[in-house]
């Protein structure tokens, strides 16, 4: 089975992908006309004015969901693997892939919030790829192709954040543990899984709390500690960006001829880490309180810089200014060591022991532990908000069953997997855990990346609405009739039910009984 993974993986992740992913960012960065630059003080903005309400969660709120689950292993031990087997070259490429995605990011999020839904059980806003992708079209010829679409990216996504990646972000806590502390993987995946299931038994707002109380206060402190290792190292930091620039374009004798293969591994984990255009942040997004969605799209286009301008680049930092890393030929460890520090311990494998290792240089004794920590609340979240990725995605099929008892048993019946998931992939070797996570993001980024290439046009209304309405000094409210938009069932009602929004005066109500003229004789 490994060699069928392996070679799945390969099909998946291809050339083909790695230039459908930049030439998205391309492409969407000059439609939106560099929207990731000119965008930043409404992302900023957003954070700061969001709403919530019983159905929704603030914007913020949304955004700490949608970073635990792009901050998280990927952000340690991803960074690790690109840097070993791209050169460190591949940290560009990681940067790169996030300038563009940001604009990708905005596009798939603003479609969540336009045709987004209200759980029938929960009242909870619902909404991704599976839903814009059926509902864009719903009302011409193409119908049942996109309903096709629609579910394949659904099950897709379930298998990949029900099973697949849970299982990643797991072996990467597991790791951290045991090289810190000596515990055993299979007690790690017990205890995590065990934490899990009190929490996803809260539904969204437990799951977005816990995010919004954990998120900021790790990925603070570990950006902190990073900076303090640079600073510490302040002579090596001309070094370290020149060594990363000229890595990336095949300039450093050290690391020459890994041009191709630093920007595969700098793509590849960079859409690992910020997920954009992977398609799993739309689904945070959609259960986000805003008036417009253009809003919440600002938000999740910022969450792509925080991830990886941020949190990958203080691990980058950590490895590469203390020379905590080793270079491998041929993709593999297996391959020729094309560069190695000589104060890396050579019994440490590719992955988080890198940072362990280079904070334990600078803060000697403190270094594993901390790691391991961060790990630990990273992968923690990340797997929370996975689930909610799943659930979100087994509602898109329940709405089609009449019997509410047996939606709910086929919620329950996802969590047991999910928990099955970390306990199986804490304990499984590292590579094959990798290999199955990048199954998922890549079929699910192939999926979604065409479709917001397809259906992208109520995107571009929106932010072309959002701005006129802002310049004419009203607070944006998203009207998808005006717009020519069909089929966003959800602000179609909002506007009904609340039409003094948009500066429309209430329905007449019907006299009370009590209130109603009397009958004259």
């Amino acid at each position: 089975m490994a060699d069928v993974f392996d070679w799945l993986n390969g099909v998946i992740w291809s050339p083909a992908l790695i230039f459908l992913c930049l030439a998205a960012g391309v492409y969407f960065t000059l439609t939106t006309k560099f929207l990731q630059i000119r965008g930043i003080p409404d992302m900023l903005k957003q954070l700061k004015n969001g709403e919530k309400s019983e159905n929704g969660v603030s914007s913020f709120q949304s955004l700490m969901m949608s970073l635990a689950g792009r901050v998280g292993v990927g952000n340690i031990a991803g960074v690790a693997t690109a840097i070993a087997f791209g050169g460190p070259g591949a940290v560009f490429w990681m940067w790169a892939v996030a300038l563009l995605g940001s604009a990708t990011s905005f596009i798939e999020c603003t479609l969540a919030q336009i045709y987004k839904e209200q759980d029938k059980d929960t009242r909870e806003y619902r909404g991704g790829p599976a839903y814009y992708i059926e509902k864009a079209y719903a009302h011409t010829k193409a119908a049942p192709f996109m309903l096709v679409y629609g579910c394949v990216f659904a099950v897709a996504m379930i298998l990949a954040t029900a099973y697949f990646l849970p299982g990643v972000q797991a072996n990467g806590v597991s790791s951290a543990v045991e090289n810190a502390w000596g515990i055993p993987p299979l007690y790690t995946g017990i205890a995590i899984a065990a934490v899990l299931g009190i929490i996803v038994i809260g539904g969204v707002k437990r799951i977005a709390n816990f995010a919004t109380l954990v998120v900021p206060f790790m990925a603070v402190i570990y950006i902190v500690i990073a900076l303090v290792i640079l600073f510490a190292n302040y002579e090596q930091i001309p070094e370290v960006f020149g060594l990363i620039f000229s890595s990336a374009f095949n300039l450093n004798a050290g690391f020459s001829g890994m041009l191709g293969v630093a920007i595969m591994w700098g793509v590849r984990r960079g859409i690992y880490s910020n997920e954009a255009g992977q398609g799993t942040g739309p689904q945070h997004a959609a259960a986000a309180e805003v008036s417009h969605p253009a809003k919440q799209g600002f938000v999740q286009a910022f969450a792509v810089y925080v991830d990886t301008l941020f949190v990958c680049s203080a691990t980058a930092f950590i490895i590469i200014s203390t020379g905590m890393y080793r270079v491998f030929e041929g993709e593999s460890e297996d391959g020729a060591i094309v560069f190695e520090g000589p104060a890396l311990p050579s019994d440490i494998a590719v992955g988080p022991g890198f940072v362990q290792e280079g904070m334990d240089a600078q803060f000697p004794g403190f270094g594993p532990s901390f790691v391991a920590l961060a790990i630990l609340f990273f992968a923690f979240t990340t797997i929370l908000a996975y689930y909610y990725m799943a659930e979100v995605n087994l509602v898109y099929f329940n709405r089609w069953i009449k019997n509410a008892q047996v939606r709910r048993g086929i919620i329950w019946g996802l969590r047991v997997l999910v928990l099955i998931s970390v306990i199986v992939g804490s304990s499984s070797a590292a590579g094959a855990a990798w290999v199955l996570g990048d199954i998922g993001v890549g079929a699910t980024a192939w999926l979604n990346i065409i479709g917001i290439l397809i259906i992208q046009k109520p995107a571009m209304k929106a932010l072309k609405d959002y701005y006129a309405q802002k310049k004419a000094g009203k607070d944006p409210q998203f009207d998808p009739e005006a717009l020519g938009i069909k089929n966003a069932t959800f602000w179609e009602k909002r506007k009904l039910e609340r039409p003094e929004l948009y500066g429309n005066p209430p329905a007449p109500q019907a006299p009370e009984a009590s209130e109603a003229a009397p009958v004259g004789d």
